[in-house]
Protein backbone atom coordinates (compact mmCIF):
# COMPACT_ATOMS: atom_id res chain seq x y z
CA UNK A 1 0.00 0.00 0.00
CA UNK A 2 2.90 2.37 0.70
CA UNK A 3 4.24 1.76 -2.81
CA UNK A 4 0.82 2.49 -4.32
CA UNK A 5 0.44 5.64 -2.23
CA UNK A 6 3.92 6.77 -3.27
CA UNK A 7 3.11 6.26 -6.92
CA UNK A 8 -0.10 8.26 -6.61
CA UNK A 9 1.74 11.07 -4.85
CA UNK A 10 4.45 11.25 -7.50
CA UNK A 11 1.96 11.17 -10.36
CA UNK A 12 -0.21 13.91 -8.90
CA UNK A 13 2.93 15.92 -8.10
CA UNK A 14 4.08 15.95 -11.70
CA UNK A 15 0.59 15.89 -13.24
CA UNK A 16 1.95 13.75 -16.02
CA UNK A 17 2.66 10.07 -16.60
CA UNK A 18 5.50 8.26 -18.29
CA UNK A 19 5.24 5.34 -20.65
CA UNK A 20 8.00 3.00 -19.52
CA UNK A 21 7.82 -0.42 -17.94
CA UNK A 22 10.20 -2.67 -16.12
CA UNK A 23 10.94 -4.12 -12.74
CA UNK A 24 10.99 -2.26 -9.48
CA UNK A 25 14.30 -0.78 -8.26
CA UNK A 26 16.70 -2.81 -6.18
CA UNK A 27 16.16 -1.64 -2.58
CA UNK A 28 19.11 -0.39 -0.60
CA UNK A 29 19.67 -0.85 3.10
CA UNK A 30 18.26 2.34 4.53
CA UNK A 31 16.84 2.44 8.08
CA UNK A 32 13.35 3.84 8.47
CA UNK A 33 13.47 7.47 9.68
CA UNK A 34 12.37 8.39 13.18
CA UNK A 35 10.02 11.39 13.09
CA UNK A 36 11.04 14.44 15.09
CA UNK A 37 7.58 15.98 14.86
CA UNK A 38 4.33 14.12 14.37
CA UNK A 39 2.48 15.36 11.32
CA UNK A 40 -1.14 14.93 10.29
CA UNK A 41 -2.14 11.56 8.95
CA UNK A 42 1.00 9.88 10.27
CA UNK A 43 3.30 12.05 8.14
CA UNK A 44 6.80 12.42 9.58
CA UNK A 45 8.20 15.95 9.45
CA UNK A 46 11.93 16.74 9.38
CA UNK A 47 14.23 19.62 8.56
CA UNK A 48 15.97 18.85 5.27
CA UNK A 49 19.10 20.16 3.59
CA UNK A 50 18.38 19.78 -0.15
CA UNK A 51 21.66 21.24 -1.38
CA UNK A 52 23.10 17.73 -2.07
CA UNK A 53 20.18 17.18 -4.47
CA UNK A 54 21.18 20.20 -6.51
CA UNK A 55 24.93 19.48 -6.51
CA UNK A 56 24.83 15.80 -7.54
CA UNK A 57 25.76 14.96 -11.13
CA UNK A 58 22.99 14.08 -13.58
CA UNK A 59 24.01 10.90 -15.47
CA UNK A 60 24.27 11.31 -19.24
CA UNK A 61 24.32 15.11 -18.89
CA UNK A 62 27.96 15.68 -19.74
CA UNK A 63 28.97 16.12 -16.09
CA UNK A 64 26.40 18.77 -15.19
CA UNK A 65 25.04 19.08 -11.69
CA UNK A 66 21.28 19.09 -11.20
CA UNK A 67 21.38 22.85 -10.64
CA UNK A 68 23.37 23.42 -13.83
CA UNK A 69 21.02 21.15 -15.74
CA UNK A 70 17.73 22.75 -14.66
CA UNK A 71 18.88 26.38 -14.95
CA UNK A 72 18.46 27.62 -17.56
CA UNK A 73 15.29 25.63 -18.24
CA UNK A 74 16.02 24.51 -21.81
CA UNK A 75 16.35 21.41 -23.96
CA UNK A 76 20.00 20.67 -24.69
CA UNK A 77 21.42 18.13 -27.11
CA UNK A 78 25.02 16.99 -27.51
CA UNK A 79 25.52 15.06 -30.76
CA UNK A 80 28.51 13.23 -29.28
CA UNK A 81 26.39 11.47 -26.64
CA UNK A 82 23.43 9.02 -26.81
CA UNK A 83 20.18 10.72 -27.81
CA UNK A 84 17.70 10.19 -25.01
CA UNK A 85 16.63 12.28 -22.05
CA UNK A 86 18.40 14.07 -20.39
CA UNK A 87 20.40 14.54 -23.61
CA UNK A 88 17.66 15.69 -25.96
CA UNK A 89 14.37 13.82 -25.82
CA UNK A 90 12.66 10.91 -27.54
CA UNK A 91 8.88 10.84 -27.85
CA UNK A 92 8.66 7.84 -25.52
CA UNK A 93 11.17 9.06 -22.90
CA UNK A 94 9.67 9.00 -19.37
CA UNK A 95 10.80 12.59 -18.85
CA UNK A 96 8.78 13.36 -15.72
CA UNK A 97 9.79 10.16 -13.91
CA UNK A 98 13.45 10.81 -14.76
CA UNK A 99 13.23 14.42 -13.57
CA UNK A 100 11.69 13.38 -10.25
CA UNK A 101 14.46 10.78 -9.84
CA UNK A 102 17.30 13.31 -10.08
CA UNK A 103 15.44 15.74 -7.81
CA UNK A 104 14.69 13.20 -5.06
CA UNK A 105 17.14 10.30 -5.19
CA UNK A 106 20.80 9.91 -4.33
CA UNK A 107 21.98 8.63 -7.70
CA UNK A 108 25.33 7.47 -6.31
CA UNK A 109 23.65 4.65 -4.41
CA UNK A 110 23.68 1.13 -5.84
CA UNK A 111 20.33 0.14 -7.31
CA UNK A 112 19.18 3.70 -7.95
CA UNK A 113 19.26 5.46 -11.31
CA UNK A 114 17.43 7.96 -13.47
CA UNK A 115 15.01 5.14 -14.34
CA UNK A 116 14.15 4.11 -10.79
CA UNK A 117 10.67 5.66 -10.84
CA UNK A 118 10.12 4.95 -14.52
CA UNK A 119 10.68 1.24 -13.80
CA UNK A 120 7.96 1.04 -11.16
CA UNK A 121 5.03 -0.90 -12.68
CA UNK A 122 2.58 1.98 -12.28
CA UNK A 123 2.30 3.16 -15.87
CA UNK A 124 1.40 1.43 -19.14
CA UNK A 125 4.51 -0.18 -20.69
CA UNK A 126 3.95 1.77 -23.91
CA UNK A 127 1.46 3.87 -25.82
CA UNK A 128 -1.33 1.85 -27.43
CA UNK A 129 -0.42 3.56 -30.72
CA UNK A 130 3.17 3.52 -31.87
CA UNK A 131 4.80 6.81 -32.97
CA UNK A 132 5.05 7.44 -36.70
CA UNK A 133 8.39 6.82 -38.38
CA UNK A 134 8.12 10.04 -40.43
CA UNK A 135 7.40 13.69 -39.60
CA UNK A 136 5.60 14.75 -37.41
CA UNK A 137 6.38 11.41 -35.64
CA UNK A 138 3.54 11.66 -33.11
CA UNK A 139 1.27 8.64 -32.83
CA UNK A 140 -2.03 8.75 -34.76
CA UNK A 141 -4.93 10.28 -32.77
CA UNK A 142 -7.54 8.21 -30.99
CA UNK A 143 -11.02 7.90 -32.45
CA UNK A 144 -11.89 9.25 -35.89
CA UNK A 145 -10.97 12.96 -36.00
CA UNK A 146 -10.93 14.91 -39.29
CA UNK A 147 -7.83 14.02 -41.29
CA UNK A 148 -5.96 16.51 -43.49
CA UNK A 149 -6.27 15.98 -47.21
CA UNK A 150 -2.48 16.03 -47.65
CA UNK A 151 -0.03 13.46 -46.30
CA UNK A 152 2.22 15.74 -44.26
CA UNK A 153 4.00 17.55 -47.05
CA UNK A 154 2.15 20.89 -47.11
CA UNK A 155 2.73 22.38 -43.68
CA UNK A 156 2.46 26.15 -43.27
CA UNK A 157 4.67 27.34 -40.41
CA UNK A 158 4.20 30.65 -38.60
CA UNK A 159 6.90 33.20 -39.29
CA UNK A 160 5.90 35.77 -36.67
CA UNK A 161 8.78 37.46 -34.79
CA UNK A 162 9.58 36.24 -31.28
CA UNK A 163 7.94 39.37 -29.84
CA UNK A 164 4.55 38.17 -31.11
CA UNK A 165 4.52 35.17 -28.78
CA UNK A 166 3.79 34.94 -25.05
CA UNK A 167 5.15 32.19 -22.78
CA UNK A 168 2.30 30.27 -21.18
CA UNK A 169 4.31 27.53 -19.49
CA UNK A 170 7.91 26.32 -19.56
CA UNK A 171 8.31 23.21 -21.71
CA UNK A 172 12.08 22.85 -21.88
CA UNK A 173 12.27 20.50 -18.89
CA UNK A 174 8.77 19.27 -18.04
CA UNK A 175 8.10 19.12 -14.29
CA UNK A 176 10.55 21.87 -13.31
CA UNK A 177 7.96 24.64 -13.51
CA UNK A 178 5.36 22.32 -11.97
CA UNK A 179 7.47 20.85 -9.17
CA UNK A 180 9.99 23.53 -8.22
CA UNK A 181 8.00 26.73 -8.73
CA UNK A 182 5.17 27.58 -6.35
CA UNK A 183 1.87 29.01 -7.59
CA UNK A 184 2.59 32.65 -6.62
CA UNK A 185 5.89 32.53 -8.57
CA UNK A 186 4.60 30.71 -11.66
CA UNK A 187 3.86 33.78 -13.80
CA UNK A 188 7.18 35.39 -12.89
CA UNK A 189 9.01 32.21 -13.86
CA UNK A 190 7.19 31.85 -17.16
CA UNK A 191 7.83 35.51 -18.01
CA UNK A 192 11.52 35.41 -17.07
CA UNK A 193 14.31 34.77 -19.54
CA UNK A 194 16.73 31.85 -19.51
CA UNK A 195 19.42 34.40 -18.66
CA UNK A 196 17.59 35.08 -15.39
CA UNK A 197 17.48 31.32 -14.76
CA UNK A 198 21.22 31.00 -15.27
CA UNK A 199 21.88 33.96 -12.98
CA UNK A 200 20.07 32.20 -10.13
CA UNK A 201 16.90 34.28 -10.02
CA UNK A 202 14.85 31.26 -8.90
CA UNK A 203 17.49 29.39 -6.91
CA UNK A 204 15.89 30.08 -3.53
CA UNK A 205 12.44 29.17 -4.86
CA UNK A 206 13.77 25.82 -6.10
CA UNK A 207 15.15 25.08 -2.63
CA UNK A 208 11.99 26.16 -0.79
CA UNK A 209 9.76 23.97 -2.95
CA UNK A 210 12.06 20.93 -2.81
CA UNK A 211 12.23 21.15 1.00
CA UNK A 212 8.42 21.19 1.12
CA UNK A 213 8.23 18.19 -1.19
CA UNK A 214 10.82 16.29 0.82
CA UNK A 215 8.69 16.85 3.90
CA UNK A 216 5.72 15.43 2.02
CA UNK A 217 7.43 12.44 0.37
CA UNK A 218 10.86 11.91 1.94
CA UNK A 219 9.77 9.41 4.59
CA UNK A 220 7.68 7.50 2.04
CA UNK A 221 10.72 7.05 -0.18
CA UNK A 222 13.00 5.92 2.63
CA UNK A 223 10.33 3.57 3.99
CA UNK A 224 10.45 1.53 0.76
CA UNK A 225 14.24 1.31 0.85
CA UNK A 226 15.27 4.21 -1.37
CA UNK A 227 18.01 6.70 -0.51
CA UNK A 228 16.99 10.32 -0.95
CA UNK A 229 19.52 12.98 -1.90
CA UNK A 230 18.40 15.38 0.86
CA UNK A 231 19.98 15.17 4.30
CA UNK A 232 18.13 15.58 7.59
CA UNK A 233 19.39 18.40 9.79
Amino acid sequence: MRRIALGASLLSLAMLGACSGGGSPVPTATPSPTPTTAGGGGQATFSYDVEPCFTQIVPNSGGQTVREFIAPDAITFDLSRPADFPNGRDLDDPVVDITIAYLFLDLTQTGQSLRTFANLPLNPPASDRAPLTTFPYFAPPQGAPPIAATTGTSFSFRTDPDSAFVTVDRTGLPAIATVLIGGPMRNAFNDASQTADAQGAFRSEFSIQLVALMNALGDDLTSIGLDICARRI
